[in-house]
């Protein structure tokens, strides 16, 4: 059972670019393939797929030290997302890699553990997409001491 529908729409600008609208009131974005078949003039679907999934690691870490009353900010994250091709030789997205770094040092954050132990769970597109692609994630310290992941 659905609790809501989250709707977009895309219109072709022309060829491979497509204006993006979100809903009333948010700024609509053109994606754009690169060349040889695009302009490169906007982010692809690999950009966006990333993007979302590095914003949503990134608010549910918020969210879960939020919890917490705790203040983590600001968080900065990275997200490579590999492309390449399938056994069919077609292209995909094989795997995705976030790196977040938190504002503080670990030492600066109450229920830190409990935290990284459970953010993840809170990541509606993560674990999502997670179901298809393997994603794995790391999260670091303001100091760049690993605290969670490979």
């Amino acid at each position: 059972m659905s609790e809501k529908t989250i709707t977009v729409e895309l219109r072709q600008r022309s060829k491979y670019q497509f204006d993006i609208e979100f809903s009333e009131g948010m700024p609509q974005l053109m994606t754009d393939e690169p060349a040889p078949l695009g302009e490169g003039k906007g982010p692809t679907p690999v950009h966006l797929l990333a993007a979302a999934v590095g914003n949503c690691l990134s608010d549910a870490l918020y969210f879960a030290l939020a919890k917490f009353k705790q203040s983590p900010e600001p968080i900065h994250t990275v997200v490579h997302a590999e492309v390449g091709r399938n056994a069919e030789g077609r292209m995909r997205v094989l795997r995705i890699e976030a790196k977040l770094h938190l504002g503080l040092e670990a030492h600066q954050l109450e229920y830190l553990d409990r935290v990284l132990s459970q953010f993840e769970d809170f990541c509606t597109v993560t674990q999502s997409v997670g179901q298809g692609i393997p994603i794995h994630t790391r999260v670091l310290d303001s100091k760049g001491v690993i605290l969670k992941g490979p």
